[in-house]
């Protein structure tokens, strides 16, 4: 029910006599046994009804997405060394240490071989626990040891079946948030379709399965399922910080509850740290120096929530800024303590994404130029309106920020003021504290989603469970029906559901014939040269060569051939970020005395070249990974167009194209050992 909070010195008033009447009446009714009985009957129908449903579409949309995988790659029925190639970029590095576990001859030799790694980074022993979050292959890897399942399961299959297997917690999760959101288990069928007919933007499981964020969202799902039920009355919530601390800040979540969360998400953090083996990036993180700063401000300013509006107001933002200017100062002194640079690509990153200058940083720039890391596409909207998703997502977000905005009003007003019903009607309607922390969620992430395309999952999956929930909400169809003067109990009835069954009705006849044909739509992986490349290693170099190349291709030479890496994808490590533009000026205009040296340095036996990354024609020029090279160096970029005035000409030319013009200068530092029609493989020399 949507009422005004009960304040200290000013009444209850009940925004809606009737809907006051009517809980009267029921109260009433519910003292008959006949009539208490027959509710508590009615209730646990429906909820066996909507939890049969809930488990039924959660499974079903895990078998669906899992056939999607094996009709887009014929999974089944393709050589291991192709399913493990489809496990592209990082993805194949993850599933590379499941195996790794799997083929060491007992754990222990594996959580050790995991400790004390030297095969990812050549030349270096590093703590994979430590460096990754990879925990979770540990745990199936110890699963699939101990469970009497080798005979009938492939280690790959009971891996991706966990990750498809996870799809249905999903989407159980979300569909569990709106059902208790509304009241309703219609409007966690609504969520659970529209997270299905929009599954281009919803997900990318069937083709990125061991992707951390597969593995954390339907967690992360679970716990938002968690915080709305326990953020009930009477019951004790737990949180995310900046949802916390904007709920907190506006007087919308109890000051001791709020304190309480932001303790226990500070020993999540610090748990976690200790589990990868104190890692400093961790500690380093704007996470715990945020919930640092909040505690020691509110610390404080114990009366920020006292005064009248304009004292209030001020105390709110000098709170805000006070928090702003600790946090950044915790941060900086942290990372300072422990040298860490672990993060500072992603802050130069940002720096020039939003337009604080320019930057000629590598890493910078790497990010700058996928499309992942853009602004989210426009049409992105054009397909989540086909759905009426959008539509529908808009009207219930509209609604209910105006109720927050009238709460956070009123909650910063002055608390002994007397006003009148109908003000009071106008703009002191307060919202649940579970929808609340749900209307921040989604606010937070649709602006993380917009700034950054690689967010937008966490957006539409939550976009999913708000708008089914307006849609079956009856405080925001009686909030409406009342502001056009339309209110009546049986209407908020009507609308609350005809509306939600409608739109199912709409989707399964404009969805359901295209996903019958995805399911009918049979294709097969298909990539020779890389099949023939990991072959040709597996077969003719020595287990301990060292491998130099681009992070994508290494991390399947590593899951496919087990050789030693200088690079890899996970690029959360300075000393790793420079060696990979050390690597990288293989693509550069260098001299191969150059080019051999730095290979050298870092052990490198093999490199090896790729024609789709000399010759790019995929990005525009300036983002061509040659281009990013050419400006870091100081030289002049290839082709038509303009160059900053002071990058200069190279004094050499391209070296991953000289090379294969087998002129003395290189074969005298280079042997070609392998090539097909994507990829050169060329040999160090070891005397000079």
């Amino acid at each position: 029910m949507i009422s005004i909070r009960q304040r200290k010195g000013v009444k209850t008033t009940e925004v809606s006599e009737d809907y006051a009447a009517q809980e009267t009446n029921a109260k009433l009714e519910n003292k008959l046994p006949s009539g208490y009985t027959t509710r508590r009957l009615w209730k646990l129908l429906s909820f066996t009804v909507g939890g049969t449903i809930a488990l039924c579409i959660g499974l079903l949309t895990s078998v669906y997405l899992a056939t999607l995988h094996e009709n887009d790659l014929w999974f089944s029925n393709i050589k291991e060394v192709e399913r493990e190639i489809s496990f592209r970029t990082e993805c194949g590095l993850y599933y590379s240490y499941y195996k790794q576990m799997l083929q060491a001859p007992t754990l222990m030799q594996g959580f050790h071989g995991l400790i004390y790694d030297n095969k990812t980074e050549s030349m270096r022993t590093i703590n994979l626990l430590q460096r990754m979050n990879i925990y979770q292959e540990v745990f199936l890897s110890i699963l699939y040891r101990v469970l009497p399942i080798q005979k009938y399961l492939e280690p790959v299959y009971f891996y991706i079946y966990t990750l498809f297997g996870l799809q249905a917690i999903y989407v159980t999760a979300l569909y569990t948030t709106s059902w208790l959101l509304s009241g309703t288990w219609l409007s966690g069928l609504l969520a659970a379709f529209w997270y299905v007919t929009n599954r281009i933007d919803t997900t990318r499981v069937e083709f990125t399965i061991p992707l951390r964020e597969n593995w954390a969202l339907p967690f992360f799902a679970i716990q938002i399922a968690a915080i709305t039920y326990f953020l009930r009355p009477n019951l004790q919530p737990l949180s995310e910080a900046l949802v916390l601390f904007t709920l907190d800040s506006l007087d919308m979540l109890p000051a001791v509850k709020a304190t309480w969360l932001y303790g226990i998400q500070m020993t999540g953090l610090l748990l976690v740290c200790i589990l990868q083996f104190f890692n400093s990036m961790i500690l380093g993180s704007l996470l715990i120096s945020f919930n640092l700063s909040v505690l020691i401000a509110r610390k404080l300013q114990k009366n920020l929530k006292t005064g009248n509006f304009l004292n209030r107001l001020g105390k709110l933002l000098l709170h805000l800024f006070a928090v702003l200017c600790l946090t950044l100062f915790l941060n900086n002194i942290i990372k300072k303590i422990l040298n860490l640079k672990s993060d500072e690509h992603i802050f130069k990153f940002l720096k020039a994404k939003f337009g604080f200058g320019a930057t000629r940083d590598f890493d910078a720039n790497l990010y700058l130029c996928e499309e992942a890391f853009g602004l989210l596409p426009f049409n992105t909207f054009g397909r989540l309106s086909d759905t009426l998703l959008f539509y529908a997502y808009i009207f219930v977000l509209s609604i209910t920020v105006m109720a927050a905005l009238a709460v956070a009003f009123h909650n910063l007003s002055d608390s002994t003021s007397q006003q009148s019903t109908g003000q009071m009607v106008k703009c002191m309607i307060i919202l649940k504290p579970e929808t609340a922390y749900n209307l921040i969620h989604t606010i937070l992430f649709g602006f993380l989603a917009l700034s950054t395309m690689r967010m937008k999952y966490l957006w539409t999956s939550h976009m999913c469970v708000f708008a089914s929930f307006g849609l079956c909400s009856p405080e925001i169809w009686e909030l409406l029906l009342r502001s056009i003067r339309l209110y009546n109990p049986k209407r908020i009835c009507i609308m609350r559901y005809s509306v939600p069954i409608l739109i199912l009705l709409y989707l399964c006849y404009k969805f359901w014939p295209g996903m019958m044909d995805e399911l009918s739509e049979l294709r097969e992986f298909y990539d020779p040269d890389t099949v023939e490349l990991m072959n040709w290693i597996n077969s003719n170099t020595p287990r301990k060569a060292v491998f130099a190349g681009s992070m994508q291709l290494l991390a399947g030479v590593k899951l496919c051939t087990g050789r030693t890496l200088t690079n890899h994808p996970h690029y959360e490590d300075n000393s790793l970020r420079e060696r990979t533009k050390a690597v990288y000026q293989i693509y550069a205009k260098r001299s191969p005395e150059d080019v051999h040296a730095l290979l050298r340095s870092f052990g490198t036996d093999y490199v090896i070249l790729e024609d789709s990354i000399c010759y790019e024609r995929r990005h525009q020029r300036g983002c061509r990974l040659r281009d990013l090279l050419d400006i870091a160096n100081g030289h002049m970029m290839d082709g038509p167009g303009e160059n900053d005035p002071d990058l200069k000409l190279a004094g050499h030319p391209r070296f991953c194209e000289e090379i294969k013009r087998n002129l003395p200068p290189y074969t005298a530092y280079f042997t070609r050992v392998f090539q097909n029609k994507t990829f050169h493989v060329y040999k160090l020399s070891r005397n000079k």
